[in-house]
């Protein structure tokens, strides 16, 4: 399998995909062409474990790597001393039409968790592949749960560093103190002053920079990328659909070959790319439910088939999904155009210079047959997060109470009774605070901090709090860096120092 770069050049394999994370040109890495999986395959994953599916899946993808090498690798990635369900990926009924798909059972409590956990052996074996002797650096930023997540699966992996950039304010106190207290000799963590964009933005550039390489691989180290922007994210990313899909079928739900909807909440756009993977890669998918907080863009994009930055910025209780520019839109683009990365440069130097492109009514309506976009604002975040531990005694935080409030709105705009996944991507621990006020109001938070917010929820919900959450409150503060925007290069340099 060969792998392209979305803005027109490059030919590479899966091992230097994942080793190298963006392409020369700034563009994306996507596979030459969409395995396909048949319904009896498909079928045939109902009776497998989620090691086994994941090996099954990604086969498709990284020829260049063993079976040896991906049974072992995923063995690791998906242990049992790692998760805390034997599923991974859990699928509970919700209501009748509806079921959670759980991808929080992970060492930190997000669903980052699925990709991170593979992505260290993935890059190793990359670098031992292309003969890459010098020190692979890992270079992230995080709306919250990526950095974590990278940080614990890059810990004191040899011959790897990972250093992870936040934007300061901008990540809830649980998110920010498990990133802060990490440990391990290869791990740095620094808070950007600014939102999750310039943190983006300035990790992108510095993979494009010439000099900063050059700096680096004086160094003796060479970048790569543990965001959503690098394929060996991605890719582990597209097995939970078919899992999801799987258990519906085993359980009698479905049958096998009747669509199943998603609805996914997301603002970097590769939780809900990774689904639309699994469709051309033959999962029976009715409708992608693309599910954003009051950062509308995606919606406004689906709607309009224009996707402008020209809007103001709100910090919002689903952190994760404060985000406008949403980097794996462009694999999604490059589809759209007929794989023509010319039109796709086009499209990203627009946004770059100008804040905005069009698509055109005939690619918007070509989305449109996949996708619906739909969005939530706080309040009714956190009204659905009552609504549902109420009604149907189900506890979510709050991002998946943004996509349960879409799943509501797009039942009730297309009157679709297609079973839908709704796809639930943190601990409802990680944001306790909103929560808590979700289940019992507003004045049940007043005055308490984090911890004491995550004893009262574990209080009134039942749901016991998870060990990570319990154990942060007597971790040392390890990492207290801060940069400007302007000044990240310069702060991984002195990480290293």
């Amino acid at each position: 399998m060969s792998f392209f770069s979305t803005r027109g050049g490059s030919c590479v394999t899966a091992s230097q995909a994942i080793l190298r994370g963006l392409a020369p040109d700034g563009g994306l890495f996507v596979p030459a062409m969409f395995p396909q999986v048949s319904l009896g395959e498909i079928a045939d994953l109902g009776q497998m474990p989620y090691p086994q599916r994941a090996r099954d899946i990604l086969a498709r993808y990284l020829e260049d790597f063993s079976s040896r090498e991906i049974e072992e690798a995923v063995s690791a990635a998906y242990s049992p001393d790692r998760f805390d369900d034997p599923a991974i990926a859990p699928l509970k009924p919700l209501d009748d039409q509806t079921w959670v798909l759980e991808l929080f059972h992970g060492p930190t409590l997000a669903f980052k968790d699925m990709a991170l956990q593979l992505l260290p052996h993935l890059t190793t074996l990359s670098a031992r592949k292309n003969g890459e002797q010098r020190e692979v650096s890992i270079l992230v930023a995080t709306s919250g749960d990526t950095g974590k997540a990278a940080l614990e699966g890059f810990r004191d992996v040899p011959g790897t560093s990972c250093t992870v950039f936040y934007p300061l304010d901008g990540v809830s106190d649980v998110q920010r103190l498990q990133m802060v207290t990490t440990g391990g000799g290869n791990t740095h963590v620094i808070a950007v002053k600014g939102n999750f964009d310039d943190a983006q933005t300035g990790v992108k550039a510095l993979f494009s920079s010439a000099e900063f390489a050059a700096e680096m691989d004086r160094r003796g180290r060479v970048l790569s990328s543990a965001n959503s922007i690098n394929f060996g994210r991605l890719v582990p990313q597209v097995v939970y659909y078919f899992s999801a899909y799987a258990d519906l079928v085993a359980r009698g739900a479905v049958r096998c070959g009747d669509p199943v909807n998603f609805c996914v909440p997301t603002g970097n756009f590769g939780n809900i790319l990774a689904a639309y993977y699994a469709h051309q890669m033959g999962l029976p998918v009715g409708r992608l439910i693309c599910a954003s907080n009051r950062n509308n863009v995606l919606t406004d994009f689906f709607t309009s088939g224009i996707y402008s930055t020209h809007r103001l910025f709100f910090k919002t209780k689903s952190p994760s999904m404060d985000i406008l520019v949403s980097s794996n839109l462009e694999r999604l683009l490059f589809e759209a155009a007929d794989r023509d990365g010319e039109l796709v440069k086009t499209w990203m130097r627009l946004l770059k210079d100008c804040g905005s492109y069009s698509v055109g009514d005939q690619r918007r309506e070509w989305m449109e047959s996949v996708f619906w976009g739909g969005c939530a604002d706080d309040n009714a975040t956190l009204a659905e997060i009552g609504t549902r531990f109420h009604q149907d005694h189900y506890l979510m935080d709050t991002h998946t109470a943004v996509a349960s409030n879409v799943l509501r709105q797009y039942r009730q705009a297309k009157n679709d009774p297609t079973p839908t996944v709704l796809v639930s991507t943190a601990s409802p621990y990680k944001f306790s605070r909103d929560v808590l006020s979700g289940i019992a109001g507003t004045a049940a938070a007043e005055h308490l901090d984090a911890f004491a917010c995550s004893a009262e929820l574990e209080k009134r919900s039942g749901v016991p709090m998870p060990d990570q959450v319990r154990r942060l409150r007597d971790l040392p503060i390890r990492h207290r860096a801060e940069c400007e925007v302007d000044g990240m290069g310069q702060a991984v340099l002195d990480a290293f120092t």
